[in-house]
């Protein structure tokens, strides 16, 4: 966030490669403007889909159409990284315009985004033991009590002594207890998966929104306009099955669903103001831009991998069902075919 805060002032043009200047031609920002818009409601309809399976029944995470949904907006979001933001990042750290030593002589973008897969995975498992101990270690001893009390209990009347006494089945009382450390566990993954993916989301966002922006080409904008409104709508419907199956609040559901709907018509905002300055072939720009798309490439295919696709591939549930299995796996090529089919324009 802080390359992003300083990201106007270190945009100086310094490679002669183009002559992209400003041009003053004010005709291309009715198209940007349009596509703060237009982008704003595909990312919002996107994210919001899988919030309404409160009322629609096909769109509840329990069912088994939940999963081909889940298994589509994966696929979009393993082609976002190997498609649009891997390449593009090769594209900025091995162009003409940056020095050839050290940047030619080392593939920093595989480097960088290998870098935040292995950092993804350790934010992942820290975070997730972090949880796991603070939460189990606090509650562990109440509900293990409590599921022995309200499991099977039998009371013997001393009527001489006036005393009560309470026994209970403690084998079902934890096999209760298991069942339901199993529940807040998976609960818990998927609030960490959908916090670290929104991460990984954003950071992409905006370095699009703010090329977008910064364009003066009508042509490009037409078709970054059409291409980048499938791309946030389709982005926006697996962040939002990964956030409705966390169960957050409606308070938290909101505030996310909220700040990613508004990531990159923020960034479509920067690039304007900055348009005057920017130069997407300076130095600065090109690596600041490279090294980002870098990181969110990484995070973004180790969440679709690990995350989404293993988990849900692996589950007993899907293992069971041939059909569930065929149809997650048509559903899987179908969100990497749509990725990769917009990757002609955007």
């Amino acid at each position: 966030m802080l390359l992003l805060a300083v990201l106007p002032t270190m945009v100086a043009p310094q490679c002669k490669a183009e002559d992209n200047t400003y041009s003053g031609n004010n005709s291309s920002l009715k198209y940007k403007l349009a596509a703060i818009l237009t982008i704003l409601l595909a990312g919002g309809i996107g994210v919001s889909i899988p919030q309404l399976g409160k009322k629609v029944k096909a769109l509840n995470p329990d069912n088994d159409i939940f999963f081909m949904i889940k298994a589509f907006a994966a696929g979009v979001i393993l082609g976002t990284g190997f498609i649009h933001i891997l390449p593009d990042a090769f594209q900025h750290l091995t162009s003409s315009c940056l020095p050839y030593n050290p940047w030619g002589k080392f593939p920093f973008a595989g480097f960088v985004a290998t870098c935040c897969a292995i950092g993804a995975l350790m934010l992942d498992t820290f975070a997730t033991s972090f949880y796991t101990k603070m939460h189990f270690n606090k509650h562990k001893a109440k509900q293990v009590v409590d599921l022995e009390i309200s499991d099977h209990v039998v009371v013997d009347v001393d009527d001489h002594a006036g005393h009560v006494h309470v026994h209970a089945h403690a084998t079902d009382g934890h096999a209760h207890g298991s069942v339901l450390a199993s529940h807040e566990y998976q609960l818990m993954r998927h609030r960490i998966i959908s916090q670290v993916l929104e991460l990984g989301i954003i950071v992409h966002s905006v370095i699009i929104g703010l090329s977008l922006g910064a364009s003066q080409n009508i042509s490009t904008i037409k078709s970054l306009l059409a291409a980048l409104s499938f791309h946030q709508f389709f982005e926006g419907m697996g962040l939002g099955g990964c956030i409705s199956q966390a169960k957050y609040k409606s308070l938290a559901t909101a505030i996310m669903a909220i700040f990613f709907s508004l990531t990159t018509p923020i960034g479509i905002a920067v690039g304007i103001g900055i348009s005057r300055i920017y130069r997407e072939d300076s130095s600065t720009s090109l690596i600041v831009e490279g090294i980002l798309n870098s990181g969110s490439a990484g995070i973004l295919v180790y969440m679709a991998l690990v995350d989404l696709l293993a988990a849900d591939f692996m589950n007993p549930r899907m293992q069971g069902n041939l059909k569930l299995q065929l149809g997650a796996n048509v559903s899987l090529l179908l969100g990497a075919g749509c990725m990769s089919f917009l990757a002609i324009w955007a």
